[in-house]
């Protein structure tokens, strides 16, 4: 088959759903099939994804989450000769002379509409289109599947769910080789709290950040709490939380952080909180099992399928519930000791050479015409 992948989202969002993009390229690479792939990427993209034999690149105008980006890249996909489309930013081209298939990786944007930019409501509101139009969809976890036949009403054959997995790179590292990068690079050491995400409302962080309050009154805990990660929509709110906590001095804001700092960071961290209301799958508490850091998740959406019972599970709602995990973790060692433990098992499970071994069989399956 000629197989084409929409990865011109690596361009203009390179976390998220553009590491999901790249990480899936490279383990299709891996498994040297007689396929052969075009990667669409931006023309403005100056790195390609991959230089491997059978792939090959071709750039696209059309940007992402354009106005006219329906029209605009159905022509140029037209000219390519594909067998199958697979669109990973969950719309596809409605007119087009190939198959389809999408990744549909949560759909917070039905469940807080009110979130979102103009422009993204635009986009995420031709979902009811796109999984009509598409061929098959794939569902990055069993809660995305479920939620995509609830609210959307798509029939339960027509969506596979393939767990995505973590990059190979989060791994444990050395303490003392975490300990002189963190002090050079953000002049703090080991033994902080970390949340890694998108700084939105879904992700929950006035109330880490309550929790992470009464842990410093009640408990009289003194560790940093650090937050990693890009200003999504209506971050100000944080912002205004930490200066009524009075939590200037304590929390630490990175902003984006690279996947090679972040393996420092994770490895530094005592723990990793993630008290999300909802997540499609939640892939930084796998990063951080990798790297033998132990997790606090919600639990709440994917975020139990994800972790099993390799993470401590708190209601989001729950400050009071929070604040005595975050306590426990810091001062029981023998329970750090059980999570670290069971988070590295538990991460094993979930692989992309699996992911993309079972996405490649979903594209020969619609190519034959089995799936509908």
């Amino acid at each position: 088959m000629r197989i084409g992948i929409d990865a011109r989202l690596v361009y203009y969002n390179p976390a998220g759903i553009g590491e999901y993009i790249v990480q899936l390229v490279n383990a299709l690479a891996k498994l040297k099939t007689e396929d052969e792939f075009v990667l669409l990427q931006s023309r403005k993209d100056s790195k390609t994804i991959i230089e491997e034999n059978g792939f090959q690149r071709k750039s696209l105008w059309t940007p992402s989450h354009n106005r006219f980006e329906q029209p605009a890249l159905s022509f140029e996909i037209s000219r390519l000769g594909l067998d199958l489309l697979h669109s990973p930013d969950f719309i596809p081209p409605f007119r087009r002379n190939c198959k389809s298939v999408i990744t549909i990786h949560d759909l917070a944007f039905l469940l807080y509409p009110h979130f979102l930019t103009k422009e993204s409501a635009h986009y995420y509101g031709q979902i009811d289109q796109a999984w009509r139009k598409t061929d098959h969809i794939i569902a990055v976890s069993e809660a995305t599947k479920r939620d995509s036949i609830r609210m959307l009403g798509v029939p339960d054959k027509k969506i596979t769910v393939i767990h995505e997995a973590a990059n190979p790179i989060y791994r444990q590292l050395p303490p003392r080789q975490v300990q002189e990068h963190l002090q050079q690079k953000y002049n703090f050491g080991y033994n902080y709290i970390l949340f890694v995400s998108t700084i939105e409302p879904r992700k929950n962080l006035p109330g880490l950040l309550q929790a992470y309050r009464r842990l410093r009154d009640e408990y009289k805990r003194q560790e940093l709490l650090v937050l990693a990660g890009a200003n999504g929509w209506l971050w100000e709110e944080v912002y205004e939380t930490v200066n009524k906590l009075h939590l200037e001095d304590h929390v630490v804001f990175l902003g984006r952080v690279s996947s090679q700092d972040l393996v420092y960071l994770y490895n530094g961290a005592c723990m990793l909180v993630h008290p999300s209301f909802y997540e499609g799958f939640g892939l930084t508490t796998l990063e951080a099992m990798m790297c033998g850091t132990p997790v606090i998740a919600s639990n709440t959406s994917a975020l139990p399928e994800i972790v099993g019972d390799a993470a401590v599970l708190v209601d989001p709602h729950d400050i009071d519930g929070l604040t005595v995990s975050m306590w426990r973790l810091l001062t029981d060692k023998e329970q750090k000791q059980l999570y670290i433990h069971k988070g590295l098992k538990r991460a094993k499970k979930f692989s992309w050479e699996k992911a993309a071994r079972r996405t490649l069989e979903i594209y020969h399956k619609v190519g034959k015409g089995q799936l509908k």
